[in-house]
């Protein structure tokens, strides 16, 4: 233990001795290690920023949507194919799920579906009045869709049953439409009359209530407040009036505490599959939210990874820059090699002297890269509007495989430190 101690106290020694070349001979450790260290710090962040906001939508939802069936394959007398592939079609009224289907399913399935999401989208609009203005994009829904979403609700009340039922112009509006309309003042905007233009027409909206609006963590707008467009949201009976459709292109599943959405998710595609059996061009497909978060996590960890292990080049380069200066720095040292083997160091104490001085470069430029790396990547992380979340598993693994390069690359000159034969060694000047 002693020796051990002695060989760390040396190697520092000759670090001090040569503090300008020991910096140099370590910056491709730092750059290298300081590298993976930010790459996985923002990966991880975002990662964890995205799957949060994918799951604030509902892990339990099931997203129901039509799927383009594959062309079948036509074969002419004369032996000539024709058709096949994915030609793209687009999905026409009479393709979409009906109310009857969804009504039908919700009554097969009561004990697991606790409602449905549906929203009709009707384009943007401007609300205007006396200089005053608020951008909105006017969207029809369901009740589900607030149970989906879980909206916020600041003053006022949801749509009732009736309202949607009977298809009543009411509307509910964010905290940044009553700022810019009402000057914040949320009892004069309850009650008060909207009017938004869709399609060249006026109509009138009843508010009825107002909900807060959140930025999307998966989104960043460049726009003041002032000019953010919120959703202007309305009873979905309404809104298809208004646009004259009748179906749904699809819809969002909320399903009860305790389900298996993954495999309910294929239950809900066997019951649509028997509407659209004879549909040449679509069929339904379901898929949970759970899904799509564990997928979309597997993809920015590999992404992540791979970014990571081409930055980790730079460890190679490093490791490539101790072994050359530890060889100089063994040429510098030849004659005190020589002095210690013939006052009888074996070749293994010489040996191990230099691989802990390797070890020990390494392991300095590996703390200060990880120092930096950290730093970086919370900096990147903030910057992109992410939970900065430093990652433990890059910093020790960056740290040991610091204490890996040092040994690998510290091995051959060590070695030939080792080899070296006493007297020529006193001879070298």
């Amino acid at each position: 233990m002693m020796m051990f101690y002695e060989n760390v106290r040396l190697a520092l020694f000759s670090l001090k001795a040569n503090k300008m070349r020991a910096l140099l001979t370590m910056l491709g450790i730092i750059i290298g290690i300081s590298s993976v260290i930010a790459i996985m710090t923002v990966g991880q962040s975002l990662t964890y920023t995205m799957t949060e906001s994918m799951s604030a939508m509902g892990v339990n939802n099931i997203t129901v949507a039509l799927q383009q069936k594959p062309q079948e394959e036509e074969t002419t007398e004369e032996g000539m194919a024709f058709g096949g592939g994915m030609g793209r079609v687009m999905a026409q009224e009479e393709d979409y799920f009906t109310r009857e289907m969804l009504e039908n399913y919700c009554e097969t399935y009561a004990g697991s579906v606790a409602g449905i999401s549906v929203t009709e989208g009707l384009g943007q609009s401007k609300l205007q009045e006396k200089g005053l203005y608020a951008n909105v994009y006017v969207t029809g829904t369901s009740l589900g869709y607030f149970l989906a979403n879980d909206l916020e609700l600041l003053d006022g009340r949801y749509f009732s049953q009736a309202e949607m039922d009977e298809g009543r112009k009411v509307a509910m509006v964010s905290n940044i439409v009553v700022d810019n309309m009402f000057g914040g003042d949320m009892d004069k905007a309850i009650g008060s009359m909207l009017q938004v233009n869709l399609g060249d027409k006026y109509y009138d909206f009843a508010v009825i209530g107002v909900y807060k609006y959140e930025q999307s963590a998966m989104g960043m707008s460049l726009v003041s407040e002032k000019d953010t467009q919120t959703d202007f949201y309305i009873p979905l009976k309404t809104a298809q009036e208004i646009s004259h459709s009748q179906g749904f292109a699809q819809f969002t599943v909320i399903t009860r505490d305790g389900v298996d959405s993954d495999a309910f998710a294929d239950t809900t595609a066997n019951f649509f599959a028997p509407y659209y059996r004879n549909n040449r061009d679509f069929q339904p497909m379901a898929f949970s939210m759970a899904s799509m978060v564990e997928i979309m996590a597997n993809m920015m960890s590999t992404v992540t990874t791979a970014i990571a292990v081409i930055a980790g080049i730079a460890l190679l380069v490093g490791g490539i820059g101790v072994m050359n200066i530890m060889l100089v720095s063994i040429t510098e040292r030849t004659r005190e090699i020589g002095t210690r083997k013939a006052l009888g160091a074996p070749n293994s104490a010489i040996r191990l002297q230099f691989i802990i001085e390797s070890i020990v470069i390494c392991l300095i430029g590996g703390m200060i890269g990880i120092v930096l790396g950290v730093a970086l990547g919370m900096s990147a992380a903030n910057l992109l509007g992410a939970a900065a979340t430093p990652s433990v598993g890059s910093i020790l693994l960056s740290l040991g495989f610091s204490m890996v390069i040092g040994i690998f690359f510290g091995y051959y000159p060590a070695n030939k430190a080792a080899k070296m034969d006493p007297i020529e060694a006193l001879r070298y000047e």
